[in-house]
């Protein structure tokens, strides 16, 4: 099959396929200037698109064909594959679960902006008595916990109790994460 019409025939671009070549992907007897991909290229270029539909880089298509050349019958290859497959749908799974949980906290931040809006930016967010207020500014100020316990004279477990529901009233997972939504908020200086 010619360049062209093997381009043609996988929807890609000369250059994508001057590319493979370059990444050992492929390769293409030479006919004058002509470049010319036999019954074996033409498959490999299919598993190569298969495995750019689902979102493969090369660098593991790359691995994926060296481990496929250790395969002794073509049910092992068939298995390897199907290994790769997988592997990649569980990668998949994993970033779409990252992505809802950025979803919802962007949901939670627009939900909040949609129900009280034209606030002031030090009237957002939840309400906080004035204790949390000023623990939640020393936290924003970088202070570790055992320095805002000196400064608010409370004793370590009143810290991390204040802290707790701190976190807890702006739905974070720890003091980090409850600051950094609280300067989103409007809720400290950032």
């Amino acid at each position: 099959m010619a360049i062209a019409d093997m381009a043609e025939f996988f929807g890609v671009t000369h250059r994508t396929l001057h590319f493979y070549e370059e990444k050992g992907l492929i390769t293409a007897q030479r006919f004058g200037l002509m470049r010319v991909y036999g019954r074996s290229e033409v498959t490999r270029m299919a598993l190569i698109n298969v495995c750019r539909e689902v979102g493969m880089s090369v660098s593991v298509i790359q691995d994926l064909f060296d481990t496929l050349s250790t395969a002794t019958s073509q049910s092992e290859a068939n298995l390897m594959f199907e290994e790769a497959l997988i592997a990649r749908r569980r990668e998949l799974a994993a970033n779409l679960s990252t992505v809802h949980r950025q979803l919802q906290q962007l949901n939670i931040l627009l939900e909040h902006e949609e129900t009280n809006p034209g606030r002031g930016p030090q009237s957002k967010g939840p309400s906080l008595d004035d204790m949390e207020t000023r623990c939640l500014q020393l936290m924003a100020e970088g202070y570790t916990s055992m320095r805002i316990g000196r400064t608010l004279e409370l004793k370590a477990d009143e810290v991390a109790s204040l802290e707790a529901s701190i976190a807890g009233k702006l739905g974070a997972q720890n003091r980090f994460q409850a600051v950094a939504k609280a300067v989103l908020l409007g809720m400290v200086a950032n």
